[in-house]
């Protein structure tokens, strides 16, 4: 059985075979970048009608991460499948304190996620910073009470989480009051993996 080796040539069959898919979406060249490395990640099309990416969010983000902004995650997932070598050529690093004894500690104490009890503990570090959120929803809610009760703003939140409780209702929540732009998508699709090549998508537009 023939098949292609070379990982570059993988890459550009994958973006001319997801290409078609896009086709009926009117998409600046950055937001079909942004498309296709999330249907690439998924290998799922059916996450183009899904995808919400707020209007001044690749700006923003790109701007951000010229600046050397740092980004926070809530699992060790995302930060792993962060390109985190090129992130770092502009000053930036990758954050996630979900196995912090402390924060472990502290989400006991207080009777919540560690998520949340990592997102409080980033505290004003958020500012100015790309927040992606991949699995826990606690988290993404968690951030929209801090830019509510407080004067925390990151300059983008990518917020993708997954699953059944809370995902698709913290998403919602994201589009209807976030004081900041963001990218996700609808319903209870999204994961690390999303997250993570929402953030290269970016990187790699630089």
């Amino acid at each position: 059985m023939n098949y292609i080796t070379q990982p570059t040539a993988i890459e550009t069959r994958s973006m001319e075979i997801i290409a078609p898919h896009l086709a009926k979406y009117q998409l600046s060249a950055e937001a079909v970048k942004i498309y296709s490395r999330i249907i690439h990640a998924s290998g799922d099309p059916e996450y183009a009608p899904i995808i919400r990416i707020e209007s001044k969010a690749i700006a923003a983000g790109l701007a951000a991460l010229k600046n050397g902004a740092d980004i926070f995650t809530d699992v060790e997932m995302v930060r792993t499948g962060i390109n985190k070598k090129r992130l770092a050529q502009y000053g930036g690093q990758v954050h996630c304190l979900i196995a912090d004894e402390q924060v472990a500690a502290n989400a006991k104490a207080k009777g919540i996620t560690r998520s949340m009890a990592a997102m409080d503990a980033f505290g004003e570090k958020l500012n100015g910073a790309i927040v992606a959120i991949g699995n826990a929803p606690t988290a993404l809610f968690r951030v929209l009470e801090m830019m509510q009760q407080t004067s925390v703003r990151p300059a983008l939140i990518i917020g993708v989480p997954v699953g059944f409780v809370g995902a698709s209702e913290s998403k919602d929540k994201l589009k209807e009051v976030s004081p900041v732009p963001y990218i996700t998508v609808l319903g209870n699709k999204g994961g690390s993996p999303i997250a993570a090549a929402t953030v290269n998508a970016l990187l790699y537009m630089l």
